[in-house]
């Protein structure tokens, strides 16, 4: 009876885990839509801040008196702060201005590298060894990136170039956030820290907006804050919490393995809502892609 239970619950928690990757992957999708009307990346992201901002307000507020504050100290708020700029402010924002030149479902494929990124910033800065079948998983996922991005090359132009250097970057920068940031979040707990790494993502997008932008922020089309809401609540808010779940039920390292699910789901997504269409040869590249972060996943599981 007890072997049944745990299979329903790893079962719920893997659909949990598809469901929570889907929505997440549908932020791109969405993100390039709201750019039809001809707005900016910043303000996109802003929109997306003010409607998740009251959620995180709340959420901090709830787990106020959580996690182990005997062992926070000023600095790690400084850090906490930092972390927040980096992993959820600058990667947020590489990532849409990186939309403004490629497609959604190449932007998925390139994001979706960042467990290899985190493998070399461990080796780098906490010296933790990289075995050789990581090695081949690292190399094997950045030839299917390479694959799929030069045949968008041929087809779109240089500006992919562009594009694409932006969202490398924002897998740089969440990848250091996921590496800086272990140490912080036992402290904190894992909700509370999200949501104060949130929280200061927001300010430093409401700051930038207020810096650089001219345009109102009433004077957008009706679909724009329609988007901004919808990225908001259910390729933010809602899945930051299902994977928090998910992770639970089914481990961090199986939720990885989950997490392939991502740039097909982009892909499919895009297909539908935008037209999108992959070359056989960038379909390939995608695979790889998968094939290569799975590996990494898979070899961490057996690690656990």
């Amino acid at each position: 009876m007890k072997q049944i239970k745990s299979t329903k619950t790893f079962i719920y928690g893997v659909l949990i885990g598809v469901l929570a990757v889907t929505m997440f992957s549908s932020k791109a999708v969405m993100v390039k839509l709201a750019y039809q009307y001809e707005v900016d990346a910043i303000s996109v992201l802003l929109l997306r801040m003010l409607f998740s901002f009251p959620f995180y307000v709340f959420i901090a507020f709830l787990y106020r008196n959580k996690g182990n504050d005997n062992a926070v100290q000023r600095k790690d708020f400084v850090w906490l702060v930092f972390f927040g700029f980096v992993g959820y402010y600058l990667a947020s924002y590489f990532d849409f201005v990186g939309l403004t030149y490629i497609k959604a479902s190449l932007e998925r494929i390139i994001l979706f590298i960042y467990p290899t990124i985190v493998l070399v910033f461990n080796k780098w800065f906490l010296s933790k060894p990289i075995t050789k079948i990581q090695v081949g998983a690292i190399i094997l996922t950045y030839i299917g990136v390479v694959i799929a991005f030069w045949d968008e090359v041929a087809i779109s132009g240089d500006a992919t170039f562009l594009g694409g250097i932006f969202i490398f970057l924002s897998a740089v920068t969440y990848a250091s956030y996921l590496v800086g940031s272990g140490w912080l979040i036992p402290k904190f707990g894992v909700v509370k820290f999200t949501s104060y790494a949130m929280l200061v993502s927001c300010v430093c997008v409401f700051v930038h907006y207020g810096i650089i932008n001219k345009i109102s922020l009433l004077s957008f089309p009706w679909q724009v804050y329609g988007y901004g809401f919808l990225i908001a609540i259910f390729a933010t808010v809602i899945p930051s919490f299902l994977v928090s779940a998910s992770i639970k039920m089914i481990s961090s390292s199986n939720f990885a393995i989950v997490a392939g699910v991502g740039p097909i789901s982009t892909i499919v997504l895009a297909a539908i809502f935008l037209n999108e269409k992959l070359t056989l040869l960038q379909c390939l590249g995608a695979a790889i892609v998968i094939i290569g972060i799975l590996f990494v996943s898979l070899k961490k599981e057996t690690k656990n």
